[in-house]
């Protein structure tokens, strides 16, 4: 029998970076948002939709690339498109990045992929994958 009441809720994910005031300073930037005041040792990015992304500052090794997904609205889209290029970021249609400076289509909607400072694989979509 499916569940038709919410389980659980994201609330925040840390978001692991080499600089986190540059990479929150980033997202937030492309996305038209602000960043919050540091939460001990935290950075976030409030998505408005009660989530956060958490930056938190991993020196020590590597970053391990993540895929973020953003579903935004379709007149804010080009805003953050043109963002983007102003501060010469390539945006692909794919997430797999062969397809530069195009975006997709899909679900009737249109999206984006780009890579973050650190190399985390950012989507931006104005409509949310239809699953089976």
């Amino acid at each position: 029998m499916p569940v038709t009441r919410p389980i659980a809720r994201l609330d925040h994910t840390a978001v692991y970076a080499s600089d986190r005031h540059l990479s929150a300073e980033f997202l937030a930037a492309i996305l038209g948002l602000r960043v919050g005041a540091p939460f001990g040792p935290f950075l976030p990015v409030d998505l408005g939709n009660g989530v956060t992304l958490d930056y938190y500052e991993k020196r020590d090794e590597p970053i391990q690339s993540q895929h973020y997904a953003f579903l935004v609205a379709e007149e804010e889209f080009d805003g953050m498109i043109e963002r983007l290029e102003a501060v010469g970021v390539t945006y692909y249609a794919d997430p797999a990045h062969t397809e530069p400076g195009r975006i997709n289509r899909l679900f009737g909607g249109r999206g984006a992929y780009f890579a973050d400072p650190d190399g985390h694989n950012m989507e931006i979509m104005t409509r949310p994958y239809v699953r089976p």
